[in-house]
Formats: C-alpha cells, sequence, structure tokens
C-alpha cells in the first residue's frame, strides 16, 4: 500500500508554477492575479480563502482578497463581480461558497465570466468540459487526475467506481475519467445515494473515488484487493481526545480500507492541497492562455 501525498505533490506543483511566474516576470510579463470574494464568517471557508491567498504568495501570483459582511445585498455582490469581470489586471477570481441564505448561489455563479472562472463551476466551462474542449476544470478533479497522472496509476480500460454526484466533484470526475484523453479510457460507474446495493458496485472498482460527504461511508469489506482509492471526503468527528474536540476524517474508514489498497489518498494530505493547486494552474493558465 502506498499513500497519495498530495501535500508534497501540491509543493512539487507550486514549485512548478513559481518558475513559471518568475521566468515571466523576468521578460517583463505581468504577474498572474487571482482575486477571492469572501462574504461573511463562516470559519471554514475563512481557512479555505486564507490557503489560496498564502498559496498565491509563495507562487509569485498577485492576489485580491475582497471581504465583505453577510449583510451584503445580492445586487451589490453581483456589482462586485460584474467589476471583477471587467477589470483587465485580473485573470481569475472565485466567489467561495457557501453564501448566505438571502443570495441566490446560482445567479451569482452564473454571473461570472466563463474567460475568468478559475473554479470551474459555470456551466459553459462545464459543457466545454464535457466535450473535450478547452476550458477551466473544476479545481477538485483536476487535482485528482494530475495525482493520477504523478504517480502513474493507470487508467485506460480500468473499472472506476464514484460514490458521490455533485456538480463539483462526482458528476464532473465521472465524465472526465470516461473521455478519450491520457488521463481517461475508464469504465465509470456513478453511484450515489439512491443507488442499491452500493457494495456491488464498489467491489468491481480498480479505482474507487469516494465524494459522498459522508464519514468512514466505505469500509474494508467493501473494496476489493489492489483498489486505487482517493477520498474526497473531509467530514468532523467528535473527538474528546483531539485537541480541538473534534478529528477530520474521509467518506473513506482508513484502517479498514487501507490495508486492502494499492494506492490510496489520507485525510487531510490528499485531495485538498491538490484542490488549491488546480485553482492556481487555472489562473495561470487564464493569464498565459486567453483560451476565451
Amino acid at each position: 500500500m502506498e499513500i497519495i501525498d498530495g501535500k508534497l505533490l501540491s509543493e512539487q506543483v507550486k514549485a512548478e508554477i513559481a518558475e513559471s511566474v518568475k521566468n515571466m516576470i523576468a521578460t517583463g510579463q505581468r504577474q498572474p492575479h487571482l482575486a477571492a470574494v469572501l462574504v461573511g464568517e463562516d470559519p471554514a471557508s475563512q481557512v479555505y480563502v486564507r490557503n489560496k491567498v498564502r498559496s498565491c504568495e509563495q507562487v509569485g501570483f498577485k492576489s485580491t482578497l475582497i471581504r465583505k459582511s453577510a449583510e451584503i445585498t445580492e445586487v451589490e455582490l453581483l456589482d462586485i463581480v460584474n467589476n471583477l469581470n471587467k477589470d483587465e489586471d485580473i485573470d481569475g477570481f472565485i466567489v467561495q461558497l457557501p453564501l448566505p441564505g438571502h443570495i441566490n448561489e446560482e445567479k451569482i455563479t452564473l454571473a461570472i465570466s466563463p474567460a475568468k472562472d478559475v473554479d470551474g463551476f459555470h456551466p459553459v466551462n462545464f459543457g466545454r468540459m464535457a466535450q473535450g474542449m478547452p476550458c477551466y476544470l473544476p479545481a477538485t478533479p483536476a487535482g485528482i487526475l494530475e495525482m493520477l497522472k504523478r504517480y502513474n496509476i493507470p487508467t485506460s480500460g480500468k473499472e472506476v467506481v464514484v460514490v458521490g454526484r455533485s456538480n463539483i466533484v462526482g458528476t464532473p470526475i465521472s465524465i472526465l475519467l470516461s473521455r478519450k484523453q491520457e488521463i481517461g479510457n475508464a469504465t465509470v460507474t456513478l453511484c450515489h445515494s439512491r443507488t442499491r446495493n452500493l457494495e456491488e458496485h464498489t467491489r468491481r472498482a480498480d479505482i474507487l473515488i469516494a465524494s459522498i460527504g459522508r464519514a468512514n461511508q466505505i469500509t474494508g469489506d467493501m473494496v476489493k484487493e489492489g483498489v486505487v482509492v482517493i477520498d474526497v471526503g473531509i467530514n468532523r468527528v467528535d473527538d474528546a481526545s483531539a485537541k480541538r474536540g473534534y478529528r477530520l476524517t474521509g467518506d473513506v474508514d482508513f484502517e479498514s480500507v487501507a490495508p486492502k489498497a494499492s494506492y490510496i489518498t489520507p485525510v487531510p494530505g490528499g485531495v485538498g492541497p491538490m484542490t488549491v493547486v488546480s485553482l492556481l494552474l487555472n489562473t495561470l493558465k487564464s493569464r498565459v492562455e486567453r483560451i476565451y
């Protein structure tokens, strides 16, 4: 069993991005610029955005953080999005989710220009992804592809089972791994909360991607020997012995699944760091390629 070290991989990719930025600046080009909009005081959102800003600094990006109170109106937030769309100095931006309940998240997502949608959430980017056209891939699926590539894990002809059908992870990764591309050409089964006899599907998997949002949902008796396990879940579980009173765990019961796996991602330190790196790669792509 080998651990897929997302933290180590992310540092390697960041070093590569930093070298590219260094070369851009040396030749008189403008450095990439990523902006983030943070609404409210959600603790998890603050941590995520802080990590993104810090990562920008590490690779030499310019970063802008726009903080607004949870009382901001939808119209005011749409004005911010519109201004960012028009700002030629900004290559990409994100509006950190979740947003306060009085703001329509779908309306905000649709208002972001596909050309600056480095989260890869806009339906235009999603549609271009599905058709194999140039686009910005959703950050977590893109991070998973990068992990499989850099660990030389073959996907062609493999049985892939994805558990979870969200538009952010499950559905896009199922599409990407089925496409005719270097990390793809797999036979993909997409399972979800209505799937009957889930274990019958997961036991067939050569590669299992768990993104269902339930702690320790996938157990050792649900996988076969030699399976590659990508655990996207991150759940808080009460633990009185932990310093903070809780610990983080994935959707996979690591203790029972790891002994049967050929490769497995830990939680934390697996997919999470690669998600942030994918955001940086999309921003660099926006700066260099201008695909729209």
